[in-house]
């Protein structure tokens, strides 16, 4: 489920929380994405996948007029996605992400 929020002054945290609600994803107009997960994992992965989600739709809209995608072919890259890690989300991916950043910056996590 996605959010999208217009950030305005005040206690900035709880209408962050209040704004996200039941959703995983949020999108701060003019600020950026947030997502969230019940792991650092789930979280990443569903990061991953909202901004290139954005950047596809960005591409497409500088190609002119967008027209609407079926609503099954929304649901069937969602089935698409649990199949392909398994329905693991972040676990699946994690352990991979986290060899990658071990090879390429040695020491990170000391």
């Amino acid at each position: 489920m996605l959010a999208v929020r217009q950030v305005r002054g005040g206690d900035v945290r709880a209408r962050l929380q209040a704004d996200l609600g039941e959703a995983n994803f949020l999108m701060l107009r003019n600020h950026g994405l947030l997502t969230v997960g019940k792991t650092i994992a789930d979280a990443f992965l569903s990061m991953y996948t909202f901004e290139n989600t954005c950047r596809i739709q960005i591409d497409a809209q500088a190609g002119g007029a967008l027209i609407d995608v079926n609503p099954q072919i929304v649901s069937g890259v969602a089935q698409a996605m649990r199949v392909q890690t398994g329905g693991l989300g972040g676990a699946f991916a994690g352990p991979a992400l986290l060899r990658k950043v071990e090879r390429e910056m040695p020491g990170w996590n000391t």
